[in-house]
């Protein structure tokens, strides 16, 4: 493996857990590179929606692999990894053939990506690790326990983090903890937060069929699964509804994922379901129309130590178009968004109805809208991150030279 590319500017991103262009993290980073005059590459899942075994995007060469169903239980787990690290290795020897390259970025989860990477820091090239999620958290909070294979991710991200030349972490509050726990030099990590691009987020018409004469449409935008809290959501709504007597409200629910149908199933049981618009996943002009139309935004996931500590992309969505936001007491979620948050009282759906409810006085809630709008303005820039992000890789190269 001694192949360099005419071009030192040139890098593979690998991500495991979503097919590009569909992650907009790794999309945006890989746009980024490519206008700072970079070759990019793409290794990345397919799915249903995103089938292609390979294609050109915007001068990026994404290449595809296939996976085994979605991994339910150790086995499962277990045999999506296997695929993914063979067919990895697999299409990064295929695309060093056939473009090289100088750096290679791994986006977890899992923590695991360096088994493929390592075989090719020995050749020279550099490693970024790109760190989207604290996975021992989400191990401990998705099975309720802290027991063996909890403390071998806490060694894996050890691991990778020792290996990666770079460390690019997902927030402030990822690079505070794992630099502590893994003795990686606080200067070889930098955060870069998942701003979406302002150039795709405005405000258009909103959606008249949405509210069915309702005064406030409430809303939720994200992945539909177990962490996220939807559930909690759905039990505000019906509390609002059946406790409270408020009866001017409907929600819109913006997403999909594992939960969904669960997520409906609940909807009937607490009598809510004809109060709830599901739309699955909406892209471009739909979706700017169904988030101009929500009154207000809800963070509905819940506190634990997973949680705690991400950045959620509703933050950035909600405030960007001036959404005032209801949410629970999370830290990094209060990091971001200081006073420009409705925080719930306690941490079940009833503090969240309150919220919820705080919100529903006209003044105030154009006032919070106002507040969310101002801080996306003054703090919340794809510009800056992507200098930072960029930045990350020039100077890998430049200490080649």
């Amino acid at each position: 493996m001694t192949k360099s590319p005419t071009n030192p500017k040139t890098c593979v991103i690998i991500v495991e857990n979503l097919p590009v262009p569909f992650d907009r993290r790794v999309w945006q980073e890989a746009n980024a590179l490519k206008d700072a005059g970079w070759g990019v590459c793409v290794i990345c899942p397919q799915n249903d929606k995103f089938p292609e075994p390979y294609v050109c995007l915007n001068g990026i060469h994404i290449y595809r692999h296939s996976l085994p169903v979605e991994a339910r239980g150790k086995i499962g787990f277990f045999l999506e990894y296997a695929f993914a690290l063979f067919h990895e290795f697999r299409l990064l020897i295929k695309i060093y053939k056939k473009h090289g390259f100088t750096v290679i970025q791994a986006c977890n989860p899992p923590d695991l990506i360096f088994l493929v990477v390592w075989p090719f820091t020995l050749c020279g090239k550099k490693f970024v690790f790109d760190h989207h999620d604290i996975c021992p958290e989400l191990f401990a909070v998705k099975f309720n326990r802290k027991g063996l294979l909890y403390q071998a991710m806490l060694f894996f991200e050890k691991i990778t983090y020792r290996l990666a030349d770079r460390v690019v972490t997902a927030n402030d509050t990822f690079r505070s903890l794992c630099v502590g726990r893994t003795g990686k030099a606080v200067d070889a990590v930098i955060s870069v937060y998942s701003i979406p691009d302002h150039q795709n987020m405005h405000r258009v018409s909103p959606r008249a069929d949405l509210k069915q004469e309702k005064q406030i449409l409430i809303g939720y935008i994200g992945i539909i699964g177990t962490q996220d809290g939807v559930d909690h959501l759905v039990h505000a709504i019906a509390h609002l509804k059946y406790d409270m007597g408020v009866t001017d409200l409907r929600a819109v629910i913006i997403g999909d994922g594992p939960d969904l149908q669960a997520i409906k199933a609940l909807a009937v049981d607490l009598k809510v379901a004809a109060d709830i618009e599901f739309t699955g996943y909406l892209s471009g002009e739909t979706l700017m129309a169904t988030l101009s139309t929500i009154d207000i935004g809800v963070i509905p996931d819940p506190y634990n130590e997973y949680n705690d500590k991400i950045s959620m992309n509703k933050v950035f969505e909600y405030s960007k178009l001036g959404i005032p936001i209801a949410s629970y007491s999370l830290q990094e979620t209060l990091r971001l968004l200081g006073d420009a948050v409705e925080v719930a009282p306690h941490h079940d759906y009833k503090g969240l109805a309150m919220a919820i409810n705080r919100l529903r006085d006209d003044s105030y809630r154009k006032e919070m809208g106002q507040k969310a709008l101002n801080r996306a303005a003054h703090s919340f820039s794809w510009e800056i991150e992507k200098k930072k992000y960029v930045g990350v890789f020039e100077d890998l190269i430049s200490r080649q030279d």
